[in-house]
């Protein structure tokens, strides 16, 4: 009998450790069911959130690998030189009231139009093509503006060498129609973005496919392939977004009146955030100047590696921005504090997606400035200066995502002043940190100063979301 349990026991053992294997491979699988039920039980906010980032970064990358790709064209057109500073100085200083104008209505018109649908959906078509209107208006206006203002670059104020300055002189004109172009890409944008479709990350794409095409084919000397490449860029995207409004029946005769009710909520939201984006956007034109001042080729280095950057922020920023704020919007317009808490679970979410980003491109930094940009003009004593720069830029990433959660929050309940606010803290930050950081660190100082300054805007965000509550 012992003899007979022993046996048993050995078998048993045997058996175990055999079975050890699959074992393993259970359990393996238990964990995988629990963690795969508990996000099939999540709320359907963070599903609504998680589905539209996926589609955001597809599209996103897709519009970046184009962005590159002109990218390269340019650094080996171009590299390091004159032309390159003239022609990121017009086209930064037109793109800047597009910007503020896209950045200003985006945040204004997703939770109006949120509010609209549900309460009266009759009434959108009618705001909808008064907007339109108002747009065209208003690209005229900033077209004639650009003519008017931009010559002043003649001027020794703006720090430019001479050589750069008469080439900047020339691009004033054709550049300044990216201003009615861009402020109607911009409504037609912010309009997709308010139906849950992200085709329009995708549409960004169209201007830098373009240029690189219009860098490929046409041959002849000077920066008119760059300038008028750029022009027939933005047309095109124009004309793919209104395709693809009018296939949705979003694209209404404009009216140029107001008589919608809708426009005092509009402009009681629309006026603060304009102020508060004018400020926070000038950081763009403090970098412009504070580099201006420095060795000629600073612009441009600068700029390679802020493209480079945005290359990166902007798959983050498409992602967090345009997922969070239809779904925060939505969630507040329906009332409790659920947007809340599901945006702080995002916030530790996006910062830690920031961090692994910022982890990973710092070790890549060298090896990507060198394969999109070390060619033709652009040499290696090049890609070590816009790579330290690169760096210094990438301090950036898990402040910049999880600040893009808590903005997402604070527009979904309509706080724009508290935005505001900050943005203005945001500049004399800018402004004071730049003062310094570039006398220490040269061009790389400008980055510093932007890490520095979104800290101070950080820890200003989430003191006001716990305060709001």
């Amino acid at each position: 009998m012992e003899r007979a349990a022993n046996g048993r026991r050995e078998t048993d053992q045997l058996f175990l450790c055999r079975a050890a294997p699959a074992n393993e491979w259970f359990i393996f699988r238990m964990h995988l069911l629990r963690w795969t039920r508990r996000l099939r039980d999540a709320h359907p906010d963070h599903h609504a959130i998680a589905r539209g980032m996926g589609l955001v970064v597809v599209f996103a990358v897709l519009a970046s690998l184009a962005r590159a790709a002109k990218e390269v064209a340019i650094a080996y057109r171009y590299g390091v030189s004159a032309e390159v500073d003239a022609y990121l100085f017009v086209l930064n200083l037109v793109s800047w009231p597009v910007g503020v104008w896209f950045s200003s209505l985006t945040v204004v018109l997703i939770p109006l139009v949120v509010q609209i649908r549900l309460d009266a959906p009759a009434e959108l078509p009618r705001f909808r093509s008064e907007l339109l209107g108002f747009t065209l208006s208003l690209g005229l206006g900033l077209a004639a503006l650009s003519l008017l203002v931009l010559p002043l670059l003649q001027s020794s104020w703006t720090g430019l060498p001479d050589a750069t300055r008469v080439i900047a002189l020339g691009m004033v004109a054709p550049l300044a129609l990216l201003a009615p172009l861009g402020v109607l890409i911009g409504v037609l944008s912010a309009w997709m973005m308010t139906a849950g479709r992200h085709a329009n990350t995708l549409f960004e794409g169209v201007p830098a496919i373009t240029v690189l095409l219009a860098l490929l084919t046409l041959f002849n000397q000077g920066v008119e392939p760059l300038v008028w490449g750029t022009v027939a860029g933005f047309v095109l995207h124009c004309v793919s977004l209104a395709t693809s409004a009018a296939r949705q029946g979003e694209l209404d005769r404009p009216r140029f009146s107001r008589e919608s009710r809708h426009w005092t909520a509009f402009w009681q939201g629309f006026g603060v955030m304009l102020v508060g984006q004018i400020l926070m956007s000038l950081t763009t034109i403090i970098d412009q100047f504070f580099a201006a001042h420095l060795d000629t080729g600073s612009i441009a280095t600068l700029g390679y590696a802020n493209r480079l950057l945005t290359l990166i922020l902007g798959i983050g920023a498409m992602a967090v921005s345009r997922a969070t704020l239809p779904v925060f919007s939505l969630a507040q317009a329906q009332g409790g504090d659920l947007a809340r808490r599901v945006a702080m679970q995002w916030v530790k979410i996006a910062g830690g997606l920031g961090l692994l980003a910022m982890s990973i491109s710092w070790l890549l930094a060298p090896w990507g400035v060198m394969v999109l940009f070390e060619r033709g003009a652009f040499t290696p004593q090049d890609t070590v200066v816009v790579t330290e720069v690169l760096r210094y830029g990438l301090l950036q990433l898990p402040l910049y995502f999880s600040s893009l959660v808590l903005v997402s929050l604070l527009v979904s309940q309509r706080k724009y002043r508290i935005i505001s606010l900050i943005g203005v803290l945001n500049l004399v930050t800018k402004a004071a940190f730049s003062a310094v950081a570039v006398s220490y660190f040269g061009v790389a100082g400008l980055m510093v100063s932007t890490s520095l300054m979104l800290l101070l805007s950080w820890i200003l965000l989430t003191i006001a979301v716990y305060k709001r509550y």
